[in-house]
Formats: structure tokens, sequence, C-alpha cells
């Protein structure tokens, strides 16, 4: 059989791990296309070259034209493409995953489905926001309204520490400029927070739309994650960007969130915390942890028998004797 022509795609093995990798880059107005194994961006002022394996996501603002070589490239690479609008507020699409594992996505769709485990994960969830505080013995309304003075506490905090007048959160998704200069940095930070987070959860084999807190979603689970962080990351950003009173903040919200994801290790953060609230009682996170989840290790499911080996004929062999060896 003759070789396939072009660029071997990568192995699994062979590529960056999800926290490793650069969270995201923002490009507009431009030809993105392939060259070997680096994406390149091309506009009026030259070409750059970006290493696919190493990026966690892709924003494709408006004006951005994709070749199909750039394309399959992001996608064997494993990177998180993303089509956004206009000031980068609507988000289109996501890429592969680099788990070929289900184990984390298993354990996701496990805990949403009973009320029980559903509400240990949104207790736990909740506990990462309040450290120090015992979480166990309250109802999800009484969590969401311990949520809600917390963020509501958080505005007036940067609101006095920055000077920004704050009269509530309010925008338009189809309207970006129907907005004051917080509210539109605001829900600049977050697309691009929401845009990292996305591209974990996808590496990572979950599931963006099984939320445990945010439901009915195609991103439930993202705006899950997403909350974690909004009140120690993207809330006083947005105030800082409104304070500064920058001409495009769009822009500067974009490289506000890249700036201070790359000083956080947020990309390691991100993952080390999916991991903990989807597998509480497993072992400590070890470097190897998505090594693990990007090895084949398909089989079958036997009934009370458990997992047998896939890729062997059961007619001769009982599923018992296979799952005892």
């Amino acid at each position: 059989m003759a070789d396939v022509p072009g660029v071997r795609p990568p192995e699994i093995s062979e590529l960056l791990r999800a926290r490793d990798r650069l969270t995201f880059i923002y490009v507009e107005h431009c030809v993105v296309n392939r060259d070997a194994n680096a994406v390149t961006a091309t506009d009026a002022r030259g070409t750059v070259h970006i290493p696919a394996a190493t990026l966690g996501c892709l924003l494709l603002g408006p004006g951005t034209t994709v070749t199909h070589a750039a394309m399959s490239l992001l996608a064997e690479s494993r990177s998180t493409c993303v089509w956004v609008g206009e000031q980068g507020v609507r988000y289109y699409c996501h890429g592969a995953t680099l788990a070929r594992s289900t184990k984390l996505l298993e354990a996701q769709a496990r805990l949403v489905s009973t009320k029980r485990s559903r509400m240990k994960v949104a207790r736990a969830m909740y506990a990462m926001r309040f450290p120090g505080e015992d979480t166990t013995g309250l109802t999800m309304q009484q969590l969401l309204g311990k949520e809600g003075t917390r963020v509501r506490r958080a505005y007036a905090r940067e609101a006095q520490r920055t000077g920004v007048q704050w009269q509530g959160r309010s925008y338009k998704v189809t309207d970006f400029d129907d907005a004051d200069a917080v509210n539109q940095a605001l829900s600049a930070v977050n697309t691009s927070l929401y845009g990292v987070i996305h591209s974990v959860i996808v590496a990572l084999g979950c599931s963006p739309g099984l939320g445990f807190v945010h439901t009915g979603n195609d991103r439930s689970f993202v705006y899950d994650i997403a909350d974690l962080y909004k009140v120690e990351l993207t809330i006083p950003l947005a105030f800082d960007l409104a304070a500064a009173e920058h001409p495009d903040i769009g822009t500067a919200a974009r490289r506000a969130v890249r700036d201070q994801m790359r000083s956080g290790r947020f990309m390691e953060r991100c993952v080390r915390d999916i991991r903990q609230l989807l597998l509480p009682d497993a072992e400590p996170i070890t470097a190897d942890f998505e090594d693990e989840l990007a090895a084949d290790e398909g089989q079958l499911w036997a009934g009370g028998a458990g997992r047998v080996a896939a890729g062997r004929n059961y007619g001769s062999i009982s599923v018992v004797d296979e799952a005892e060896q």
C-alpha cells in the first residue's frame, strides 16, 4: 500500500499535555495556514509561526480566512479552535480531545446522573470558593445565595479600589457596545476565560455540556469551572481595564487575561481542579496523569463480569474467565 501523502499526524504521546500548553492566541483580519507542524498567521505586516502542538486554544476573530491544511493540523494537534465574533463575544466550535481514555468522562456522567452525587460535586465547587468554610450541610439555594453575595461584594470592592462607577452587570450578547466600559471589559475577559477552560475540558476528554451547577447549555461545565476563578481573575482585570480607559477594550482584555494566565500556571491549575472534582477519592495527581488519559484502553462492557479486553472473539471463551485474567 502506498504511503499517504503529506505530513505524518503526530501520535498522542508526542503532543504536549494540556497543562503545559499556551492558554490561547487570538488572531483577526489575516490568513491562517500551515507550514510543516506550525500554524501561520499572515497579514500585511508579515507572517507569524505558531507551534500547533503547544497551543491550547486558537481564537479566530473577524476577517479571518483559514485553510484546510491549518484546520487539519489543529485537529491532529488536539488544539481547540474557536471562531469568535465581533469584539470576541460569540463562540462557535471546539476541537478534538487529547484523551483516548474515557475515565474522566465516565466519572463526570456518573456524578451528574444522581441528585446526591451531583450535589456533592456542587458543594465541592463552592468549597473551593469559600476556603475554610464548611459547605457540606448547605442546600443549593443556600449555596447560590452565598455565591451571589460573594460576587456582589467583589464588584463593590473592585469599584471602590479602582474608582470605577458600578451600576450592576448589564450586557447584550448581540450588541457589545450597548454597555458601559466595565461591562464591556467583563464580557471580553470572560470570553477569553471560557475559551481557555473549554480547551482544557475538551483536552481531558470531559463533556463541556454536563454541568453540575449550570445546566441546559452545551457549555454548562465550562461555566461551572470558570466561576471558580472569576472573582480572583477576571473581575479585578475588568475593573482595571475600565479604569485605564483603553480605546480598544476587547484587545486590551485578551492581552490582560493572557498575561495573567501566563504568570499563574493557569492551565496546570485548571487540570488539577477538574481532576479533583471528578475523581476526589483518587490518588494525588501525578505528572503521568494526562499520559494515562492518552493511553488507548479500549475495552468491552460485559455486564456483571465488568470490563473485558476488546478485539477478541468471545464465541469460544467465557467473559468471566477473561475478566479474571
